[in-house]
């Protein structure tokens, strides 16, 4: 008996077949809903809540913030359908009382999905974050109780990155343009490569410069660490790569030639389909991409079949390569024979850039925010897979693809040559896109000025961010998928609140355009470099 008499009455109707452990009976949720009489001078002011589990011996006590508001009638019910990210119902749909919030939908998608270890989520109904209990949220949209109210989960990870807030270090060195940055896998070390020919190691510990690499004719356009963060591969405007020891800076051998124009793009294979690494694909201006084996020294595979250049290129992780050319369309190459798999057309203009679902955990392989080491290759290579594994979950990888013509296209292209949906609202050309390290949202950077913010599952529009006055060059997430970071032609940095879809920090500091930007893997850390030719060092 409740202290304020009969407790309402409550259906939770929950298939046990579904769940495996909740039947139509074995879940209680009790609310006070009104003060209860004048406590004693010792009990607390705050209302408490509990949610009992009539599924084992145990009950479980939590404990909510203070209520502000009026309490809620709970005597209604609201009929929920609990959904994961891809749209699949966690069990069948639960009747639950008004007074309940994200606390307690938390606690009951963690006992649904039987998780060990409680994992922080979020719910959204659509696009819009559930923020207050499921009663509220009915009055302020004017709902229907009547209509089952369809609530994705999406789990959060489990550690919280603090955004940079301050410039620690501005380090001269280059003497021209700095065109390409990138922290290692582990987010232990950085290089970068510039308009003046070399590529930089820095060290991050004392925020100095600690090699110099000298080896290429011209500007050095981009960078890619292997994933087991042994090498360095760069790729210049004159066509040829370099492979380098980040331990002390030497060049590995002879440069790797080949292309007959400048490199646009290089990517690595996974290190859980290889370990070692031994193998990445270039792309290049010349309309080919070749795929090069570093211990032999030589193109293995040459991938050919755009018209024109290649700009941008990806090795996913089930082992195709993706490649997206100014030719307007996208190819997909099987990597043991360098055969076409499909053509996925539909843009009108240049394809400026592709980004990957898995791609966080394909750059950082075995490496996580915990910083764990390995002591050989192929004890990271199974943590790497187990890592894929668990990011990928049962759903397809899934491909986005920016261009000229103002536009993106979400692909499943393991499913379907068809794109599973056109992201259309950007006024100017998508320069580069990215998803979240979780996969759950994808960030776009154009050239109108704004960065927006989608949907990673479904591709439907979420947020624009606006703030920058420039174009928007470049952006990297933070590895937590909460804080989203861009870099632009007005000078500035900005980091951008996922969950509010506001101007968390702005970082202006460097004296002209910032053509690249990257936020360390252990989330410490942010550099950028540009116009200016110095390289800056951002953290908390």
């Amino acid at each position: 008996m409740s202290p304020h008499g009969p407790l309402p009455p409550l259906n939770y109707s929950l298939a046990s077949a579904a769940t495996g452990f909740i039947s139509r009976s074995c879940l209680l949720v009790w609310w006070s809903q009104a003060p209860p009489p004048p406590p004693p001078p010792s009990s607390s002011s705050t209302v408490s809540s509990q949610i009992l589990l009539r599924g084992s011996t145990k009950f479980r006590r939590m404990d909510t913030q203070p209520v502000l508001a009026p309490a809620i009638d709970a005597s209604a019910s609201v009929m929920c359908q609990l959904l994961s990210p891809e749209g699949d119902p966690l069990g069948a749909a639960l009747y639950l009382p008004q007074n309940v919030g994200p606390p307690q939908l938390q606690e009951i998608v963690n006992q649904l999905l039987h998780n060990e270890e409680k994992l922080p989520y979020a719910f959204y109904v659509g696009d819009e974050e559930l923020s207050v209990q499921l009663g509220a949220y009915m009055r302020q949209k004017n709902a229907n109780v009547e209509v089952t109210l369809r609530i994705v989960c999406q789990p959060q990870a489990l550690f919280r990155i603090r955004p940079v807030n301050r410039c620690s270090a501005t380090i001269a060195g280059h003497t021209e343009a700095v065109i390409a940055v990138s922290f290692s896998p582990d987010g232990k070390s950085l290089a970068s490569g510039s308009g003046d020919t070399t590529v930089r190691f820095w060290d991050l510990s004392t925020q100095t410069p600690l090699f110099t690499c000298k080896g290429h004719k011209n500007w050095v356009l981009c960078i890619a660490w292997s994933p087991d963060g042994k090498q360095l591969v760069s790729g210049s405007k004159s066509g040829e790569l370099i492979l380098w020891d980040p331990k002390t800076g030497n060049q590995l051998g002879t440069p790797l030639m080949g292309h007959r124009k400048w490199i646009t793009a290089v990517s690595w294979e996974p290190v859980h389909l290889q370990s070692p690494c031994r193998r990445f694909v270039s792309a290049s201006k010349d309309g080919d991409a070749r795929i090069w084996d570093v211990t032999t020294r030589k193109c293995v595979i040459s991938l050919t079949g755009h018209t024109s250049s290649v700009t941008c290129v990806k090795w996913g992780g089930d082992g195709l390569i993706y490649t997206g050319s100014q030719d307007c369309l996208i190819k997909v190459w099987e990597t043991s024979q360098g055969k076409l798999v499909k053509t996925l057309k539909g843009h009108g203009h240049w394809v400026n850039s592709l980004a990957l679902s898995t791609e966080y955990v394909l750059r950082t392989g075995a490496y996580d925010h915990t910083g764990k080491t390995f002591s050989t290759a192929e004890e990271m290579k199974e943590a790497a897979l187990a890592r894929y594994k668990k990011m990928r979950g049962n759903a397809p990888e899934r491909l986005v693809s920016g261009s000229d013509d103002f536009t993106m296209f979400l692909w499943e292209p393991t499913i379907s040559k068809q794109p599973k949906a056109r992201m259309t609202g950007h006024q100017k050309l998508v320069n580069h896109v990215y998803f979240s390290p979780d996969g759950q949202w994808l960030a776009s950077a154009s050239f109108d000025k704004s960065v927006k913010l989608w949907n990673g599952i479904t591709g439907k529009f979420v947020a624009a961010f606006r703030g920058h006055v420039a174009d928007v060059y470049q952006i990297s997430w933070s590895a937590d998928s909460r804080l989203l970071l861009s870099g632009s032609k007005d000078s500035t940095l900005k980091i951008w609140d996922i969950r509010t879809h506001k101007l968390k920090m702005d970082l202006p500091g460097h004296a002209d355009e910032v053509y690249t930007v990257d936020w360390s893997p252990d989330g410490e850390k942010v550099a950028s470099g540009g116009k200016d030719r110095v390289l800056k060092l951002w953290m908390n």
